[in-house]
């Protein structure tokens, strides 16, 4: 069952691995490990939520899920969109940009560090929109609750998350600005493509939540129709129409999960840049991560226990907002990327052996109420 399910992430693990130290040696296979666990960590909660909808759908629609989606989430989002990201912030067209990420690393590196301080303030802005809409809302289930409580109080503010993410991002662009002036002036022009770059993350952040929303919308629509076809069904006797599942509503749910895949591997991919300004690791590392976060969706919808773990999603969600604050700092400071790497690993083992422990309690729980039960003679 395992070896069924997670055989193909298996093996481009190790085809990767082996790329990466013909590529760069043993340096080069630990930037690549470390890519890899981070995208599986960041992306758990987008396997928990796909295989929460991808259950609903019919046979054929996984199917096409797992198939399409695949070449959209590793080859589109994880390998194309590296490359994109860099074409635009260093003015190059694509294949120049593959060109050299291949062929002259010193300039291409010198390309990707000029345009760092752009690439961060965008990526850093979609990372903190995400972990601030996640630490905002009202939850049942907290993990850190002397922090998640009171701002789940403060998040009932509108707009709050946009305000707190605006003003982070002046005080970058102001304190950019301000270092680059008292240094020489050599990046004071920088301050403003900081600034533009960030609210550029922003907005993107809003569209994508945006679409998001409206097909998670379409979805609530489908279902409460599935719902009432399933109760006259009842009253009737006669057989529900299966067409609407299968057809339309499978449909919608198959747009939503690219969208849901499409910002997830988005922030995947902006995190990256964090670690390594390679493109060639990022590829690797990012598309070894998307194969185990597809295996993953599959092996929760055939086991069925989405919620064995309920502190995952917290934890990957801290790792994002530890992401966009590396991100933030390293726009003027340098960070080491094995300490930005072992951070989202660190939160996510935290808050695994914290959902471990919390299950360990329930059962207790449940066997104390058993014996108390057996005592009183019931």
């Amino acid at each position: 069952m395992l070896l069924k399910t997670f055989g193909w992430s298996f093996a481009i693990t190790a085809l990767g691995l082996v790329a990466a130290v013909f590529y760069g040696g043993w340096e080069a296979f630990g930037v690549v490990a470390i890519l890899a666990v981070l995208e599986i960590s960041l992306s758990f909660d987008n396997a928990v939520v796909n295989a929460g909808i991808l259950k609903k759908m019919n046979a054929f629609w996984q199917k096409i899920f797992l198939t399409v989606g695949v070449l959209v989430a590793v080859f589109g989002m994880r390998l194309v969109f590296p490359v994109v990201i860099v074409a635009i912030t260093a003015k190059l067209n694509p294949y120049d940009a593959v060109h050299l990420a291949l062929t002259d690393k010193d300039r291409y590196q010198q390309l990707v560090t000029d345009a760092h301080p752009a690439i961060a303030a965008f990526g850093g802005m979609f990372l903190l929109m995400i972990f601030l809409d996640f630490i905002f809302e009202d939850r049942d289930i907290q993990w850190l609750r002397w922090i998640e409580r009171p701002l789940a109080k403060l998040g009932k503010v509108d707009m709050l998350a946009v305000c707190i993410s605006l003003i982070v991002l002046l005080i970058t662009s102001f304190t950019f600005a301000t270092h680059a002036h008292q240094h020489g002036g050599a990046h004071a022009d920088k301050a403003q493509t900081v600034l533009i770059a960030g609210i550029a993350g922003l907005i993107t952040y809003m569209i994508v939540g945006g679409l998001s929303g409206y097909f998670e919308d379409r979805l609530e629509e489908e279902e409460e129709r599935e719902h009432e076809e399933e109760e006259e069904a009842a009253r009737t006797g006669k057989k529900k129409s299966a067409v609407l599942l299968a057809g339309q509503a499978a449909f919608f749910m198959f747009l939503y999960l690219e969208v849901l895949d499409a910002s997830f591997s988005f922030d995947g991919v902006i995190g990256a840049f964090a670690i390594t300004n390679d493109i060639v690791m990022m590829a690797l590392g990012l598309g070894i991560g998307a194969m185990y976060v597809r295996s993953l969706t599959v092996y929760l919808v055939r086991q069925g226990t989405l919620d064995d773990y309920v502190y995952l999603e917290h934890g990957a969600h801290y790792a994002i907002g530890a992401l966009a604050v590396i991100l933030m700092v390293t726009i003027q400071y340098e960070i080491n990327e094995v300490v930005t790497g072992l951070v989202g690993v660190v939160l996510i083992a935290w808050s695994f052996w914290s959902s471990v422990r919390r299950n360990r309690a329930l059962a207790a729980t449940g066997e104390a109420d058993e014996k108390a039960e057996v005592s009183s003679g019931v």
